[in-house]
């Protein structure tokens, strides 16, 4: 069961409108990708509509619950991705009148979960070579 539903339709709008201000760099990787139905669709089940989710649900979790749903959105971001959903924690736009009672060490939790990059994440996920895998017989 679905805690909060959100329209999709709404969410990319939004997203949509962010773009078009994005700077150059990050405009043109996210627009590259956002054009590619299966990057999109993943983008917002994954990554945007939980924390759209997070936010709206976010003012009345208790900490274990919040923590909790936290710790479940396993999603690391690219740049140009943090740069379109800041917004969304912060109070630009669509999303103002469910971030007004947000409490505001949650929007930090919230923000400083966004800028966890892929790099960052890369060397934990990094597979070792079968020689270091497998034990030497002496």
């Amino acid at each position: 069961m679905k805690l909060f539903s959100f329209p999709a339709a709404s969410l990319e709008k939004a997203i949509h409108k962010r773009v078009l201000t994005l700077p150059s760099p990050h405009r043109e990787w996210f627009t590259e990708r956002w054009s590619q139905k299966p990057y999109k669709k993943s983008f917002i089940e994954n990554k945007a509509m939980p924390l759209v989710t997070l936010v709206a649900k976010g003012k009345t979790w208790d900490e274990e619950t919040f923590a909790e749903a936290m710790a479940e959105w396993d999603v690391t971001f690219y740049d140009a991705e943090t740069e379109v959903l800041l917004p969304l924690v912060q109070g630009d736009g669509l999303l103002q009148l469910m971030q007004k009672n947000l409490p505001p060490e949650r929007a930090q939790a919230l923000i400083a979960r966004l800028k966890v990059r892929r790099d960052a994440a890369a060397p934990a996920t990094a597979p070792t070579s079968p020689q270091a895998a497998e034990p030497t017989i002496d």
